[in-house]
């Protein structure tokens, strides 16, 4: 993953928050956010990019999840703002998982966007909710 090559996205927003500060970023998923970010045309802030093995969540499951491979973003988002989002990354063929969290306080409403290829363990395409 060449991050000179990604406009709107550090390394840092994407690193893992375990302590690890690991970031290996699936590389087609990073070029589709960074396109997702262009047409959105405002900032997105990011809660959760990859996510290795030993953070919390993670530790948590079962099976490993599209954080764990770098193909997957929690993008902080809330209201009318949150569905202008789901418009535009809804349209990118690449993103094949779409979660949505827009219940409880403002500052913790994200929309989780993921590029897990179908025929794994999880169901692909694939929109729910939290």
């Amino acid at each position: 993953m060449n991050w000179d090559d990604v406009e709107y996205f550090r390394e840092s927003e994407l690193a893992c928050r375990c302590g690890c500060g690991d970031a290996p970023m699936d590389a087609a998923f990073l070029r589709a956010l960074d396109e997702i970010r262009r047409e959105f045309g405002r900032p997105m802030k990011i809660s959760s990019g990859f996510r290795c093995k030993n953070h919390k969540i993670e530790a948590a499951k079962r099976a490993p999840g599209a954080h764990n491979t770098g193909a997957a973003a929690d993008i902080l988002v809330a209201r009318g703002v949150a569905l202008d989002l789901l418009r535009i990354a809804a349209a990118h063929p690449i993103i094949t998982g779409i979660g949505v969290q827009q219940k409880g306080a403002t500052s913790g409403r994200f929309i989780h966007l993921d590029a897990v290829p179908p025929g794994g363990d999880l169901a692909r395409p694939n929109l729910w909710s939290y």
